[in-house]
């Protein structure tokens, strides 16, 4: 999997509606593509820790937060927006997975001129910790109630990716737990967590959506980028959450990614916790502008392979008998270089014209030229006209097409796929319609 650059982010979610909902911790996934729709900079500590505030990097705090005095209780809104020219990213915090409150956001959304083209959910930690005893019970038919609304609202155009909860750790202090609960709900929180996504997980398959399993991903990452309170993760680890992610957005869109350096090697040479490696620093306030991960260097030019020389005919093997025609007596020679065929390709075709972009393929090994003669079985008059090396193949530097986005139900899909059609939806129509929530 690639690690995405900014300019490859804004083209992949080009005019896309995307919609998070979920707790603090899909509160920094937002941020983090905010931040990665701007500029190729890390998030700063505070802005992991700020929650509420009027406005991140350029975007605007909608509802809730500090607008009405926020809380740690379950009633606690915070409802965000980023808009630009060609992009538009809104979230949501959710304290539990199914409530009327949830059912007012899509109601909300379905009102809207524009539909979200990408969503992307997660609620667990506040579900199975802070409504009682009946919280496990209540979080699996809540589950099952909200895939069902989802699969009736959304639209099949739509995507959404259900984020597995991540790993928490041994001792939790964030709010998401009570100050009472904290000492001896904290070795069952861990196990419970993938309880809950086992259950999440086959309850989203069911009804045909995407999971993308988070807690498979940084299970072997706990003790390196796991936050002091044992819930929340660091830069490093967002950033390569945003890229798992944008990684299955890109094949659920059949979109083709350029090939660089995989995002494995990213957060392995990330910070630990409490104590940054040397050579990579948690980048101060005042010098984001600074390239988080720098681009790699280009890569060389591929070098076309030259011609090999005419090869010069033998000389007669009977100089005193005169030379005859060859057998084909409308022989053309084939001109020494043929035309390279070139693709019909304009700049305005290919919104990516960067050398982030450029796949470049070599072969080192040259033609071989067939520079025998034909001779007939008893005698030969003169050798045949000497076959002319084919000229080796003109490599052509292709750009990586990411197709822009189409206008809304035109089908097909969002996007024009470069390798083959989009994935087609997994949802079907229910045998007998269920009518829509009023």
């Amino acid at each position: 999997m690639v690690h995405l650059l900014t300019a490859e982010v804004q083209q992949l979610l080009h005019n896309k509606f995307v919609v998070i909902l979920g707790d603090s911790v899909q509160r920094a996934v937002y941020k983090d593509l905010v931040l990665l729709l701007q500029k190729d900079c890390l998030l700063t500590h505070n802005q992991l820790r700020a929650k509420g505030e009027d406005s991140f990097e350029q975007d605007k705090l909608v509802h809730g937060g500090r607008k009405s005095h926020g809380h740690n209780g379950t009633n606690y809104r915070e409802e965000r927006e980023f808009c630009s020219g060609h992009h538009k990213v809104r979230f949501y915090f959710l304290t539990r997975v199914y409530s009327d409150y949830l059912k007012g956001i899509l109601e909300k959304l379905q009102a809207e001129e524009h539909v979200p083209d990408l969503v992307i959910m997660n609620s667990c930690l506040w579900d199975i910790s802070r409504y009682g005893e009946d919280s496990w019970p209540s979080y699996l038919r809540n589950l099952e109630s909200l895939f069902g609304l989802l699969r009736q609202v959304l639209p099949k155009s739509c995507l959404l990716v259900w984020n597995t909860a991540m790993p928490v750790g041994d001792n939790i202090t964030a709010p998401v737990l009570p100050p009472e609960l904290q000492a001896s709900a904290s070795s069952f929180m861990k196990n419970r967590v993938m309880e809950a996504n086992f259950y999440s997980s086959v309850e989203a398959e069911k009804h045909g959506f995407d999971v993308l399993d988070l807690h498979f991903h940084f299970r072997r990452h706990v003790d390196r980028h796991l936050q002091e309170d044992g819930v929340h993760w660091n830069e490093t680890a967002h950033r390569h959450l945003s890229q798992l992610l944008l990684a299955h957005v890109a094949d659920a869109w059949g979109v083709e990614l350029p090939k660089r350096q995989l995002v494995g090697q990213l957060i392995r040479g990330g910070p630990t916790r409490g104590r940054p490696r040397q050579g990579f620093e948690r980048q101060p306030q005042a010098s984001r502008d600074q390239l988080a991960f720098p681009p790699p260097p280009p890569l060389p030019l591929p070098r076309r392979q030259p011609l090999l020389p005419r090869p010069s005919p033998r000389p007669p093997l009977f100089p005193h008998l005169p030379p005859q025609p060859g057998p084909n007596p409308f022989h053309q020679l084939t001109p020494p270089f043929l035309p390279c065929p070139q693709d019909d390709y304009s700049p305005s075709d290919h919104p990516f014209q960067s050398n982030q972009f450029l796949n470049h393929f070599y072969s080192g090994a040259p033609p071989t030229p067939q520079t025998e003669f034909a001779f007939q079985p008893d005698f030969v008059l003169d050798p045949q006209p000497p076959m002319l090396p084919l000229p080796s193949t003109c490599y052509q530097q292709r750009l990586t097409v990411v197709h822009r986005g189409f206008p809304r139900y035109r089908p097909p899909s969002p996007y024009v796929p470069w390798r083959g059609r989009p994935r087609p939806s997994k949802r079907r129509a229910p045998v007998y319609p269920e009518p829509r929530p009023q």
